[in-house]
């Protein structure tokens, strides 16, 4: 059996209703992600009051995990089981419930409720809490005994795994072998009346070992001895055929087999046995990975019931190398074992390494699965992700807004921009994604609902910033794709650039531009396609005035930075200086702006952005990278200096870049016109 479904109503940020939540679970492992408060431990913690754990930890009530605002002061959790065994079938008889839709399949409902009526008992607060079975909740109460079938192995977050391995009274460690069956059968007891050789001590169970030591500490020379002594004094006490004798026992020697059993086992330890380097007191991480194994080989003996295990934040402890290997060791298991794993994670190390299919996203209090057919995502989609959705990626699944971007360049110009523009990505939680030209729209269906009537929009802004890559007319013969006076190339699939004139006029390129934005782009995702060619050429543009020529641009500062990036070796082995290289470049540009503005084909402007461009174009040497990351620093030197104040570098930048800024980070002044299947007010 595996639980299938849970819903949750006034539960701490869930409320009712059509604010009520639902997760549909699916067999072996589901991780939970999202943003700190979305709700991960809330599905944690109710599934502890439901179901209870083998740890036999109370959960108690607080006045905080009634949700603020509810209409009732009732809390309700359902859980519903499938898939049962006949051992389950069998166990759960009277409390089953048929599902019509299913071929009449017997599952399991269970419906928890605890409600605040104001009462107290004690001076505490009392909350009247039921459960019953049916699917409505109309079915017979659940027997405790029953109960204790359906408990769930927690591990707490940030949990003490060396004391749950220590022995003493009703340690973890004396629980799992406890249940454990090898426990019970493998060995045999000890006969007092048998003489025992030596040879024969490994044959012994573990009452077997025990019965023999309370057998060997009763008999030894010293304790005879001393009791000898005892009866001696007691015969002198003693009356007239009433004789006073004592006789030395072990403690506790006497009781039931299942209780010496457990005492034996309490008196042992779980510790990491390792030599070399790693000799020594185990670390917490190294404790951890004994505790979540000694669990799963407890979970993986049991054969009727609920094997379900809830681990908060496996990550704990870990360093990421072992995040990963733990990961995928959990889901091998939960496949092999039939068991069922439910984590929660803040680690986008630990949610590259699970397949897709099995993550949750928990946002604003509802659950959004990544499964196939759940989002927008094809099949192919799928196996690309599965290849391609590394550790940097997958702090998507963390943020508060997203920003996809194709190249180095953005990944490091665009959070510098951001920042001089007061929309710091860290302070509004935006991750940014750089996919390298690979995938851009892939990432971005990761967000896209497939039903979206039934789920509502997964209310995260995701912006994916792309070039056009269609040049100006003059940018051919200036970057050498072509000659000055030779005749305009056909255009065949040899030629792989395009420019204005092989598209069209002004329609047809806003055609092309909302094409292009229309492969990525509904519901709270977006596609900002450069307002002309690339980041680089669009930069030194700047953009269109309502003349329809353009304002602004960064021309000087983008090619300042392409002549640091083609003699950055040379800055670093120190044979010349930035000082040096910026003063040539200014010099340099000079000379370039006043030829450019005798230029006869094009505006003067776009000829300037085109030779700009050209410094990346023409030599392979300049890395747009490094160009990025002195353009970034230059342009925050200027600000922090006075010499740029946000608004004029928002009034120079290119119209797509600020818009997808503003869109990810939740400013609604900037107007973005929305796709056509996309909410108005992102």
């Amino acid at each position: 059996m595996y639980l299938s479904k849970i819903t949750i109503e006034n539960f701490r940020c869930f409320g009712d209703g059509l604010n009520r939540f639902e997760l549909t679970l699916r067999r072996g492992l589901t991780a939970l992600v999202g943003e700190n408060d979305a709700g991960k431990s809330a599905v944690i913690d109710a599934l502890r009051l439901v179901l209870g754990t083998t740890d036999q930890e109370w959960y108690r009530l607080e006045d905080s995990d009634f949700h603020e605002g509810a209409s009732t002061k009732e809390i309700r959790i359902g859980c519903r089981f499938a898939a049962l065994s006949p051992d389950d079938k069998r166990a759960f008889l009277e409390y089953l419930t048929y599902d019509e839709r299913n071929g009449h399949e017997p599952v399991l409902y269970l419906n928890w409720s605890a409600t605040d009526a104001g009462e107290t008992a004690r001076g505490r607060p009392y909350r009247r809490v039921e459960i019953h079975s049916g699917k409505n909740g109309d079915g017979p109460s659940i027997d405790p005994k029953v109960r204790e079938l359906l408990r769930a192995t927690y591990l707490r977050p940030l949990r003490d795994a060396q004391q749950a391995l220590s022995a003493g009274r009703s340690s973890r460690l004396s629980q799992v072998l406890h249940h454990t069956d090898e426990i019970k059968t493998s060995g045999i007891g000890y006969d007092r009346n048998k003489f025992l050789e030596v040879k024969d001590l490994g044959t012994l169970n573990v009452l077997g070992i025990g019965d023999l030591a309370d057998r060997l500490l009763e008999d030894q020379q010293g304790v005879r001895g001393t009791l000898k002594r005892i009866n001696d004094h007691l015969e002198r006490l003693s009356l007239q055929g009433d004789i006073v004798k004592g006789n030395i026992k072990v403690g506790g020697s006497r009781a039931s087999e299942d209780i010496r059993l457990r005492q034996l086992l309490e008196k042992l330890d779980l510790a990491f046995d390792g030599g070399g380097q790693r000799a020594g007191k185990p670390g917490l991480g190294t404790n951890n990975l004994l505790f979540m194994s000694c669990e799963l080989l407890l979970l993986s003996q049991e054969n009727e019931g609920n094997k379900l295990l809830l681990i908060e934040e496996p990550e704990a402890h870990l360093h990421p190398q072992r995040q990963l290997r733990v990961m995928r060791w959990l889901q091998s298991q939960a496949q092999e074992k039939g068991i069922q794993i439910i984590v929660t994670t803040h680690s986008p190390n630990l949610a590259s390494a699970i397949e897709l299919d099995n993550i949750v996203m928990i946002h604003e209090g509802r659950a959004f699965s990544m499964a196939e057919k759940e989002t927008k995502l094809d099949p192919s989609d799928y196996r690309f992700l599965a290849r391609f959705l590394n550790v940097t990626k997958a702090n998507l699944f963390f943020a508060r807004g997203v920003m996809i971007v194709e190249g180095d360049a953005e990944n490091i110009l665009l959070p510098t921009i951001a920042k001089i523009l007061g929309r710091d990505f860290t302070e509004h939680g935006v991750s940014i994604v750089n996919v390298g030209g690979v995938g851009l729209r892939r990432y971005a269906r990761i967000f896209l609902r497939k039903n979206e009537k039934e789920d509502g929009y997964l209310e995260i802004p995701v912006a994916c910033v792309t070039d056009m890559d269609v040049m100006p007319d003059c940018a051919p013969a200036i970057i050498g794709k072509m000659k000055e006076d030779a005749g305009w190339p056909k255009k065949d699939n040899k030629r792989r650039w395009r420019a204005k004139r092989d598209i069209g006029d002004e329609s047809a390129l806003t055609t092309f531009r909302r094409e292009k934005r229309a492969k990525a782009c509904g519901q709270w995702v977006d596609t900002f396609v450069s307002d002309e060619w690339t980041l680089e050429y669009d930069l030194a543009l700047g953009p269109k005035d309502p003349n329809g020529g353009f304002s602004g641009g960064l021309a000087e500062d983008v090619f300042v930075a392409a002549c640091l990036a083609e003699k950055d070796d040379s800055i670093n082995a120190q044979k010349t200086t930035v000082g040096d290289v910026q003063k040539m470049a200014a010099q340099e540009f000079s000379a370039l702006t006043k030829e450019t503005n005798k230029a006869k084909n094009g505006d003067a402007k776009e000829v300037l952005a085109s030779h700009v461009y050209a410094k990346f174009a023409k030599n392979s040497g300049v890395s747009k990278a490094i160009a990025a990351q002195y353009l970034a620093e230059k342009l925050l030197e200027k600000h922090e200096s006075g010499k740029l104040t946000s608004d004029e570098l928002r009034a120079s930048l290119p119209k797509y870049l600020v818009a997808a800024i503003d869109f990810v980070t939740g400013n609604g002044e900037e107007e973005v016109s929305p796709c056509e299947d996309a909410p108005v007010n992102h």
